[in-house]
């Protein structure tokens, strides 16, 4: 009869990455962080980095990933950042604005930094259904968010997000709405269903998530507009989120993540 007790993990013992060239890796990690080389040879090599080690293997030969990753926990965030752009690396912006710059709100500039949040994004989504000469504006709803992460709830001080912004198409005679927020790497990531919009039927939020679980609940309707109220929605912010608003462009450095 085989046992039905199962052994708990307990931490990770190592991370094991493919390198292009061995000593340019190790300069690489050198130039971030103090570490101790505990082996190595032609094709590889092996360094202690916090309460773990990181085993450098030659032999990589396939392009840069988009999205795959692993974390370190430092304790200098900062240092880091400042040893990056030493090295000539520009680190990746956080999930966060500066919402007192009235260019994120703005559609081109979303367009030309590739990147933004639900009200840019819709503002965006709207000026290319217009190019496309289909009629469009913009609309926003405070909506809960059931699983925000604790860490995010902390940062906003607030599950609840006002002014989340969607955009609205006349398709065929009838209004429908669309909401460009989340890509599909952010819906795979947090298990939330990708939407799908046909051009006939509203896209927005689904309820719940993949495992069923409550996720976004709309609670407020704030009305459609012909263009963005930066002013309205600035103000708004500066109220519901007063301690994250006043981060301005520090607020990039902050994460959502748990």
């Amino acid at each position: 009869m085989h046992s039905s007790k199962k052994a708990r993990a307990i931490g990770f013992n190592h991370v094991a990455l493919e390198v292009g060239d061995i000593d340019e890796a190790l300069a690489f990690y050198g130039r971030l962080f103090d570490f101790k080389l505990r082996s190595r040879d032609a094709t590889s090599a092996f360094i202690d980095l916090g309460d773990q080690f990181i085993a450098l293997q030659k032999g990589r030969a396939q392009p840069a990933d988009d999205d795959r990753h692993f974390g370190l926990v430092v304790d200098d965030k900062e240092a880091v950042r400042e040893a990056l752009t030493a090295a000539g690396i520009q680190p990746l912006p956080g999930p966060f604005l500066d919402f007192r710059d009235r260019e994120v709100f703005r559609a081109s500039a979303v367009l030309e930094a590739g990147q933004g949040f639900c009200v840019g994004k819709a503002s965006l989504l709207a000026a290319c259904a217009r190019a496309a000469r289909i009629e469009a504006r913009v609309g926003f709803a405070d909506v809960k968010n059931h699983l925000t992460t604790p860490r995010l709830a902390e940062t906003m001080g607030s599950d609840l997000f006002v002014y989340h912004g969607y955009t609205e198409m006349r398709i065929d005679g009838k209004w429908v709405k669309a909401t460009p927020a989340f890509n599909l790497a952010l819906c795979t990531r947090f298990r939330v269903k990708p939407l799908e919009f046909d051009g006939r039927e509203d896209s927005i939020f689904h309820p719940f998530d993949q495992d069923d679980r409550r996720h976004m609940e709309y609670l407020r309707d704030r009305g459609v507009y012909a263009d963005v109220p930066v002013d309205e929605i600035q103000r708004a912010f500066r109220d519901a989120y007063p301690k994250f608003y006043s981060l301005g462009k520090d607020a990039a450095k902050e994460t959502f993540a748990p």
